[in-house]
């Protein structure tokens, strides 16, 4: 078992605990819709009521007590395909920095002071060998899910997708950029065990990514990250593959650069 694997076990018991049955108690409740702000983020109270089966007051109540305690705070953005209605618009909440370090464990503390010791005595090489090492083990056991998804690639996300959150990543899949030569599947993790241990050695983002890229077939974009000081990982996943938006847009190109020559050549032909 890797360094932090025992962390991530334990954050997604804690995420499910958050997630699962509804609780009796206010304190079962809060933590559900902490859980639920992790995973969903940026996300609205009347989303929060409706995907929790509670009232509006009811949710705003735990909002309000864990905008205070710090664990959450409003966010200047909505989240990706959200559209704004009339009027003023809806406040969006997100897990705070210091509401994900109460959810992290002191193993993300030894993580990062073996990763230094391994930097300090056998190189930067070593600590890129054991991100990809330690990738390439979560990558074998993710790869059957996606594998049984099939080749549409909003299956193949999504499926990676809960294979993260029941590892503690709070993962979720979101379409992007419908109908346009953008489009794609939005990949969000609303929490990383390891995010401070990222965020000092970030050789584990890049071999995330890869290892993403390897599981999906296509070549993948992370935009933004928990390390980086974001509130959510966030990684574009085209809904084409790389080569053939190349081609689509080569030939476009090319289309393009063909009937401007013969519009030159027409001018230039006495008539």
């Amino acid at each position: 078992m890797f360094i932090g694997d025992l962390a991530s076990e334990r954050r997604a018991e804690t995420l499910r605990d958050a997630e699962g049955p509804r609780a009796p108690t206010d304190e079962g409740t809060r933590a559900r819709v902490l859980g639920h702000v992790l995973r969903l983020g940026p996300v609205t109270a009347a989303e929060l009521a409706h995907r929790l089966d509670l009232t509006p007051t009811a949710v705003r109540r735990h909002l309000e007590w864990l905008t205070d305690s710090g664990d959450i705070a409003p966010s200047e953005t909505a989240a990706s395909g959200t559209r704004r209605g009339r009027g003023r618009p809806a406040r969006h909440y997100v897990v705070t920095p210091a509401g994900h370090r109460r959810l992290d464990s002191d193993s993300a503390d030894i993580a990062t002071q073996a990763l230094r010791f391994l930097a300090r005595h056998s190189g930067p090489a070593a600590v890129e060998e054991f991100a990809r090492e330690r990738f390439a083990a979560l990558e074998e056991r993710y790869a059957v899910a996606v594998r049984q998804a099939g080749d549409d690639p909003r299956a193949r996300v999504d499926a990676l997708a809960r294979e993260l959150t029941a590892d503690g990543f709070a993962a979720t899949a979101r379409p992007v950029g419908i109908d346009t030569p953008l489009e794609g599947v939005q990949l969000c993790q609303g929490h990383c065990p390891m995010h401070r241990v990222a965020a000092e050695f970030p050789q584990l983002c890049d071999a995330e990514t890869q290892a993403f890229a390897r599981l999906l077939g296509v070549h993948v974009q992370r935009l933004a990250t928990l390390s980086g000081g974001e509130h959510v990982c966030t990684t574009f996943v085209p809904s084409a593959p790389e080569s053939s938006t190349r081609r689509d847009s080569r030939d476009h190109r090319d289309s393009h650069d063909h009937h401007n020559h013969s519009s030159t050549q027409d001018e230039r032909t006495p008539r």
